[in-house]
């Protein structure tokens, strides 16, 4: 098991939360916290494009562990997760670009 996977199983464990929780934690974790981090606008494509990033890597890495643990593979929860990692950052972005909640228009 990568260090990946044993810090996730851990996460689960304690902090009592699914891992789709999780996924949406850490993503809105990584929106507002490289927004704030680098003063990007949420506006912005800088912040989603981290949560992107950080997603596709992630999955990248579930992919590269499932082939060497030789587990099969199952494309279709890599790709929910990825949906459900980028949810509420683009609706957040789109809110943010079309409306003046976030200090947009």
């Amino acid at each position: 098991m990568s260090a990946l996977q044993t810090v996730k199983l851990w996460l689960v464990q304690h902090v009592h939360l699914a891992k789709d929780a999780l996924h949406i934690y850490v993503a809105l974790g990584l929106f507002f916290g490289s927004a704030l981090l680098f003063g990007w606008r949420l506006r912005g494509w800088r912040p989603w494009l981290v949560v992107l990033a950080a997603a596709l890597i992630g999955e990248a890495w579930d992919i590269r562990d499932r082939h060497i643990g030789h587990v099969p593979q199952n494309y279709g929860a890599n790709l929910h997760d990825i949906w459900n990692t980028l949810f509420w950052p683009s609706i957040i972005l789109l809110l943010a670009r079309r409306t003046k909640m976030f200090g947009g228009r």
